[in-house]
């Protein structure tokens, strides 16, 4: 039986309708680690690390995609909730072609001053031919990953979260069978690892610009509109905490980097890649469930249906917190397999990786509470909310505990930064959690 936002959600019910978004952000991970796999073995870590020192970069104009993907679509959640249907396609419309506007526009703008901003991410002479040649062919693509990543909500906010899914699917496999081509037959190096993640977003971003181009049966459809300055201002305010979270990770890797460079040299740039790499498969299922989630509370909010708000609420911090436990314990125990697919070239070099992830799958025990905390109060609206967990989640706590602990306790300071600044915001979400519950009367 097709699931609609308007029902009431019991855990079943609940389970079914998250899942094709968390099976989606985990496959959506596991394409974009098959990139470090083949990188780091047929490569090397010095391209391992090439490739983290100008990751950011892409994520950062990739961002904007995030930003108003998210923000808008809570709005059009909204807006269909108060039973405006048409006005609801139209704000869609609108989103979508800004999305591709100005992904356009800002990738032009990047791939021009490719060379300094890969100096200025922390490239050295031995990595920078790398740097360049993977930051250009990334940023290039960054249309299409806004377009997928846009597309991975609203397909959610058109009861369609199972075509999210299938696009997923088919642009992994796309990214991983070019993968193989690329790299490991081809020998193309960091240029074919690039060529299959855009290959990919291509896949994932123009197959759902076709289908809502075309008449469909879901609540969703291109149509004629209009400009809607005031919606694209509160998309963007709204989806804010997207953005900070985006450009926030992205300057805390460059820093991490920076650090790791000083105190241990490229092979802990590598270590930390692999770490992230692996991270994203944890993370994955909790930023899954949080997304996959959101835009029913966006729906029943703008439906003012306050008790559906709190039961909703209720079980979802339930599940947050089992998945919590599950991640990190899981993490712990898998912390060699996952690092000896990395790195288990190199003796040294594994048990660096081994013993910092350790340390770093701390944080997963704080950090699914955070995550959902932003994508909650993006729901409903306040993104002001939703930025200050970001902003306080992914850049402020994090910047100080990377300057701070690693004069206290060296290599492993860095491992446990991440772990600190979860703690913390956790701490700050739990606040606006009792601050907010009069204004939405979700608890």
């Amino acid at each position: 039986m097709k699931i609609q936002l308007s029902d009431h959600f019991t855990y079943s019910r609940l389970f079914r309708f998250t899942l094709p978004s968390i099976a989606m952000m985990l496959v959506t991970s596991v394409y974009s680690i098959v990139d470090g796999i083949f990188i780091s073995n047929v490569e090397g870590d010095v391209a391992l690390a090439a490739v983290n020192i100008v990751y950011p970069l892409p994520m950062v104009v990739g961002a904007f995609g995030f930003m108003l993907g998210t923000g808008g679509s809570a709005k059009v959640a909204q807006v269909m909730g108060a039973g405006e249907a048409e006005r609801a396609k139209e704000y869609f419309t609108t989103l979508i072609l800004t999305i591709l506007a100005g992904g356009i526009a800002i990738s032009a703008f990047c791939i021009a001053f490719m060379r300094p901003l890969c100096g200025m991410l922390g490239a050295d002479g031995t990595m920078i031919k790398d740097c360049v040649t993977y930051g250009t062919i990334m940023v290039g693509g960054s249309f299409a990953f806004m377009l997928q990543t846009s597309f991975q909500s609203f397909c959610v906010v058109a009861e369609r979260p199972k075509m999210g899914l299938w696009l997923s699917l088919a642009a992994g496999g796309t990214n991983m069978i070019l993968d193989y081509l690329f790299i490991a037959q081809f020998r193309w190096g960091v240029a074919g690892a690039a060529l299959a993640t855009v290959c990919g977003y291509l896949v994932g971003g123009v197959i759902p610009l076709v289908y809502f181009l075309l008449p469909n049966s879901s609540p969703l459809r291109l149509v004629k509109t209009h400009l809607y300055p005031k919606m694209l201002g509160k998309a963007c305010t709204n989806g804010s905490s997207e953005l900070m979270t985006n450009v926030s990770a992205s300057l805390i890797t460059v820093l991490y980097n920076r650090t790791l460079m000083d105190m241990v040299g490229s092979q802990g740039v590598a270590a930390y890649t692999a770490m992230m790499y692996v991270q994203f498969i944890f993370v994955a299922v909790l930023i899954g469930f949080s997304m996959g989630s959101a835009p029913i509370f966006s729906y029943q909010y703008g439906a003012g249906n306050e008790e559906e708000l709190r039961s909703l609420f209720s079980k979802c911090l339930r599940v947050i917190l089992v998945q919590s436990v599950v991640m990190t314990v899981s993490a712990i125990l898998l912390a060699g397999p996952l690092s000896r697919i990395f790195v288990g070239y190199d003796a040294e070099l594994l048990r660096l990786t081994m013993d910092g992830f350790r340390i770093f799958a701390v944080s997963f025990l704080f950090c699914g509470m955070n995550i959902f905390g932003s994508a909650f109060f993006t729901a409903l609206g306040d993104g002001g909310v939703s930025a200050a967990i970001s902003f306080l989640r992914t850049l402020l706590f994090q910047a100080g505990a990377i300057l701070l602990l690693p004069r206290l306790w060296g290599v492993d300071g860095i491992w446990w930064a991440t772990a600190l600044a979860e703690g913390l915001s956790l701490i700050v979400t739990v606040w606006f959690f009792f601050r907010k519950r009069s204004r939405y009367h979700y608890a």
